[in-house]
């Protein structure tokens, strides 16, 4: 099996995987306790105002039919009404999930080029005082609850120094940045509008430097174990007989060999870290598409809770199959095997 032949084969995985996932949020939605059409209008609704929601609703029908439906208009973009805003659900993950994309990518990237150097400086120092450091340094960082994280950034960085903002995702900057991609950062790149741009990632910094810190701890720890495993083996001792100096061999060449496993870390973490952005978004009131589906949970928004779901899943499903194609590309034995 070829490389390009392994790709397909990895693509085309995921469209039962994400049918299966659909499926099964949409059932869960349907059957937890509860009843939207009732929350939706009131207490005083009268109850026929609530069956004749239900019926608009499609909540009368046989489940598998509601799932046709809903299946049907997915394909069409259509992810329901949503009962909080009374808009498409589409339109309100279009409006959320920016914010949420910029903020988790910017916490992976942080976490990765932390935890990277962090755990080949331990590797080549095996049981030395960095490698102990790094231990002491990724333990904590896993121990600490991200709400509690944020709230000591706050009162380091925002409060008693007052570097760096403690709220919100822009500060008040005129002209805003035309919306282009929904990313501030990018939007503001794009326009050359150098206050908007520094206000953003000033905002950004305090809340993606929090999210950061755990996946950043499993990074190091697994990029230290991998690269310890594969600095023992011979091909190192003969690159160093040949004079070769020690940072070139580790991350030329070691780094490269063990970077796969640090590779399924990364995209476990990335997935795991769009699903559960809402504390740290609740901590510093960011406006990200997690705080969007706390308040679809809390108001039994089925339509809403259901296409928070689908996207991070999908989302989840997609980073995986990045991580899978820069695995094969890593460790060609990946797509050898199927010779």
């Amino acid at each position: 099996m070829g490389y390009k032949e392994y790709l397909i084969k990895r693509g085309l995985s995921t469209v039962p995987m994400f049918v299966a996932l659909s499926m099964l949020i949409f059932t869960l939605a349907r059957v937890i306790p509860g009843r939207p059409a009732r929350l939706a209008l009131g207490p005083r609704a009268s109850d026929e105002a609530v069956q004749q929601l239900r019926e608009q609703m499609g909540l009368n029908d046989p489940l598998w039919i509601q799932y046709i439906d809903y299946l049907s208009g997915l394909v069409q973009g259509d992810l329901g009404q949503s009962l909080i805003s009374n808009r498409n659900v589409a339109a309100d993950l279009v409006e959320f999930f920016p914010a949420t994309f910029e903020l988790t990518t910017l916490g992976m990237l942080i976490a990765v080029l932390v935890g990277v150097p962090l755990g080949v400086v331990a590797g080549m120092n095996k049981d030395g005082w960095q490698d102990n450091l790094s231990r002491v340094f990724s333990f904590f960082n896993v121990s600490l609850p991200p709400f509690w994280a944020g709230i000591l950034l706050q009162l380091v960085f925002a409060f008693w120094l007052g570097w760096l903002p403690a709220t919100s995702r822009l500060g008040d900057v005129s002209p805003l940045p035309i919306e282009v991609t929904g990313l501030l950062l990018v939007d503001s790149a794009l326009a050359f509008n150098v206050d908007a741009f520094t206000s953003a990632a000033a905002h950004l910094l305090l809340p993606a430097i929090t999210l950061s810190l755990a996946p950043m701890a499993d990074i190091a720890r697994m990029t230290r174990s991998s690269f310890i495993e594969e600095y023992d083996k011979d091909y190192v001792e003969g690159l160093e007989t040949h004079g070769i100096p020690n940072k070139l061999i580790a991350y030329k060449y070691v780094l490269r060999k063990s970077f796969a496993s640090t590779l399924t870390i990364i995209g476990l973490d990335y997935g795991f870290l769009l699903g559960s952005a809402f504390v740290v978004e609740i901590v510093f009131s960011w406006p990200g598409m997690a705080s969007y589906g706390v308040t679809a949970i809390l108001q039994k928004d089925i339509n809403a809770m259901v296409g928070v779901t689908l996207v991070i899943g999908g989302a989840f499903l997609f980073v995986n199959f990045v991580v899978d194609v820069l695995y094969g590309f890593f460790d060609p034995r990946v797509w050898h095997e199927g010779n």
